[in-house]
């Protein structure tokens, strides 16, 4: 009997292109994944939340400074994991660069795709959230919080169930609990040929589109650890928080 979606393990791909201008000076000469967060590259968080739920398959999308982060992570052995990397020698954004990524993995699959950020440091279940997407035959889920600054990011109204009523201004009127991206996601591979191949494309464009279209979107609210480093004063606050509470579980053991 060949394998099915909810038995075949996940891949992951972690974004992390981007030229982290809002960082500037010190991402001039530094790619943002390898900023140090309380000791560590931030990306490595990322790196260990996946160890940390058996997700052992990852792509790293790279442009910015990406002979560093290669040499930096390696082959993952030393983070417990499979690591390749997806040079965009122009940056194809969201929707582009995971459509490339995923076809630097070894062979297709039917399994869901976990998509986060090189930027974030959290203590998402991801076992959970892939959980959470398969039993309701998603074609994308979205981990979701609540944040004070949500609506300058967008926010999403969602029924009791997690389905997606209200997406950045569309859909059902105001008065759904409303929650915003926390930049981990949950795809099913049938998305990615909706995705644009070896062109610019942003899943924020994609999105509305498929939310239009009635697409099965979900979100996951989580209401954990959760940090970002977006900006200069976000990395700060960052290694704060992480400092002050000390490392994750999945970080105590320095690769």
């Amino acid at each position: 009997m060949s394998p099915t979606a909810s038995t075949m393990q996940p891949r992951a791909i972690i974004l992390a292109a981007g030229k982290g201008t809002r960082l500037r000076p010190l991402t001039d000469h530094t790619p943002k994944p390898l900023v140090h967060v309380a000791g560590f590259p931030i990306i490595a968080y990322g790196l260990g939340l996946l160890r940390e739920h058996g997700i052992e398959d990852v792509v790293i999308n790279l442009h910015h400074l990406a002979d560093q982060v290669r040499d930096a992570l390696g082959d993952g052995s030393r983070y417990g994991l499979r690591i390749r990397y997806s040079v965009e020698s122009t940056l194809l954004e969201s929707g582009g660069g995971i459509r490339q990524a995923a076809t630097v993995f070894e062979q297709p699959s039917d399994a869901p795709l976990v998509v986060l950020n090189a930027d974030v440091v959290s203590d998402v279940p991801l076992r959970e959230v892939v959980a959470f997407h398969t039993e309701r035959d998603a074609l994308a889920t979205f981990v979701l919080r609540d944040d004070p600054r949500k609506h300058d990011y967008g926010v999403f109204g969602i029924e009791p169930d997690g389905r997606i009523r209200r997406f950045l201004g569309r859909g059902a009127p105001p008065g759904l609990p409303e929650f915003m991206f926390g930049s981990i996601q949950v795809l099913s591979p049938t998305l990615l040929e909706r995705m644009p191949a070896g062109a610019f494309g942003s899943m924020r464009g994609l999105y509305p589109v498929l939310f239009d279209e009635g697409a099965r979107l979900f979100g996951y609210v989580y209401d954990g650890a959760w940090h970002t480093a977006d900006t200069a004063e976000d990395l700060a606050a960052t290694d704060a928080a992480v400092r002050a509470r000390g490392l994750p579980s999945y970080m105590k053991a320095k690769p």
